[in-house]
């Protein structure tokens, strides 16, 4: 393969380019060596709302933005496009759509992760004989085999949040796109899916291991699509996209898209990216990502873990024969909630509540219940409401503030305890990232209720850096993980302060009440729309 200090004979300096994809924005960056960014762009992504409970995104409005921000970024970093050794592309998860594969152009528009179209089938499906049987059957094997997998399977339940239903619902409801499938002339893709098949004109119908393992059709164990399951739900397998390794050759560039052909070198998951952004390569690193949604992600090693509670198994990267699993939890409105509170006037700029929270003592007993699109783990309950309570007279909008980011913090400390009793995997490291975290407020209470230190990097946004880091292994750009730690930096180290968590002993702390309030909250919340 040609690089760019080769294509005309002279050595010209190269670097890499890496594009995220994620729920409200793309953005490009261009990295050099030192894993410096040389320039950057940015665009927002359009969600579409054409129903309650319906979230879509246009999927030539997405390519456009996508084409949009590396133009961008190469003209602000100076810098000319042939001089960029390599592609990375890191996405949003779970988001598909389906398109003609003779025209390309797509059926429907994207089919947000976030979207509850199938919310009724879900319940169905978790409700029925079916999954009863399965259940059942599962518990057997389990008490035989003693097999902690069988016992997993005999607890699963079905989310929106994963690909399945959302795309049965599809092939249910839309006669043209069952047609299309039973003529051989539909291709289904996530958003990775849709950009390589752009990218190259057609030519790469293809996703990787992180993605695939995140769409919930997918057995992270067998290592392909699930034959099972796309039996039990009729889905077709003819129109999944092959799943190669995360760092891989996926192909080049179409001339016409940028001007010269780009090797395409990287294609993961966000929050895999991420994860490898902050150099989480050991079993037992934490990485917590707190965007949109909060991601708590532990590398446990080769092997994919087994949970009881909601943690789900994914594969962090394949990477040639080596393949890295994490286990996974969620909070699905982290960054949603701070913004609706913007949106509420209760602050102008998001910059201003870390002050706002530390300018109270407290938050005069008000919870807040961060559950917009339900809870997730460990209580998993779709149907729970979000809310606010202990109202007074005398609460002000910094109670109210402090409430919401007070919450975020609770959230991570559930998803962390659940990690720990999950997994039983010693911890070595814990990295926060993602746009929340340069919330100081959040940061330290997350480390106080930790009772561990929590570093925030110098760059906040890492899943372009992960995704730039494994297309630079791919074209020798950088050497090995080892060069990719001794480039890593660190804005902050947040340490627990004594008597905020747990105290030594499991001595109660001074947010230890406050802690047990917001639990009775949740209880609260919980199954607030579901029938009376």
């Amino acid at each position: 393969m040609e690089t760019p200090t080769q294509r005309n004979g002279f050595k010209r300096e190269s670097y890499i380019l890496s594009v995220d994809v994620g729920t409200t924005s793309i953005r490009c960056h261009v990295y050099d060596k030192e894993a410096q960014i040389r320039g950057s762009y940015i665009t927002k992504v359009n969600l579409l709302y054409p129903e309650p409970g319906l979230v879509e995104l246009d999927p030539e409005e997405l390519w456009r933005g996508f084409v949009k921000v590396v133009n961008g970024a190469v003209q602000d970093s100076g810098l000319q496009m042939r001089q960029m050794e390599a592609l990375g592309i890191s996405t949003q998860r779970g988001t598909f759509t389906t398109w003609d594969r003779k025209t390309g152009v797509p059926f429907h528009n994207f089919i947000s992760w976030q979207d509850l179209r199938a919310v009724e089938l879900v319940r169905s499906w978790n409700n029925s004989c079916t999954m009863k049987a399965i259940h059942s059957v599962m518990m057997v094997l389990h008490f035989l085999s003693k097999n902690k997998r069988f016992q997993a399977a005999s607890l699963i339940v079905f989310s929106t949040q994963h690909v399945t239903f959302r795309l049965a619902w599809v092939l249910q409801h839309w006669k043209q796109l069952s047609q299309a499938v039973a003529e051989g002339n539909c291709y289904f893709g996530t958003i990775d899916t849709w950009l390589l098949y752009k990218l190259t004109k057609g030519l790469v119908h293809a996703t990787d291991y992180s993605n695939a393992s995140a769409t919930g059709i997918f057995d992270s164990y067998q290592l392909c699509w699930s034959e099972f399951l796309c039996c039990l739900i009729s889905l077709p397998l003819s129109i999944l996209p092959k799943v190669l390794n995360t760092g891989h050759h996926f192909g080049m560039t179409d001339p016409s898209v940028f001007g010269v052909s780009i090797p395409i070198m990287s294609v993961m998951a966000d929050q895999q990216a991420a994860m490898f952004g902050e150099c989480c390569f050991d079993i037992g690193d934490v990485k917590i990502t707190m965007g949109t949604g909060t991601f708590m992600n532990i590398n446990t090693g080769s092997k994919p873990h087994t949970s009881v509670a909601g943690l789900y198994p994914v594969v962090g990267w394949k990477i040639g024969p080596e393949v890295v699993y994490l286990a996974e939890g969620n909070a699905a409105d982290t960054g949603t909630a701070i913004k609706w509170a913007q949106e509420l006037e209760l602050f102008s700029d998001v910059r201003e509540t870390d002050a706002m929270a530390s300018s109270v003592a407290n938050s005069d007993g008000v919870c807040f219940v961060p559950s917009f699109s339900g809870l997730q783990a460990p209580l998993n309950d779709p149907k729970a409401c979000a809310s606010f309570m202990g109202l007074k007279p005398s609460t002000n909008k910094s109670h109210l503030v402090r409430a919401i980011l007070e919450s975020v913090a609770f959230r991570n400390k559930q998803l962390y305890e659940t990690m720990l009793r999950e997994t039983h995997i010693p911890i070595r490291k814990i990295r926060a990232d993602g746009g929340v975290c340069t919330n100081d407020f959040v940061m330290q209470l997350t480390a106080d209720l930790f009772g561990r230190k929590v570093a925030r990097p110098t760059q906040h946004e890492m899943s372009c850096l992960g995704a730039a880091f494994v297309a630079g292994l791919g074209v020798g750009f950088w050497k090995s993980q080892e060069e990719l730690k001794r480039l890593q930096s660190t804005d902050r180290v947040f340490l627990p302060r004594n008597g905020y968590g747990l105290g030594d002993g499991g001595t109660e702390g001074e947010y230890t009440p406050i802690l047990q309030s917001w639990e009775r909250a949740l209880k609260r919340s919980m199954n607030w729309y579901g029938k009376p």
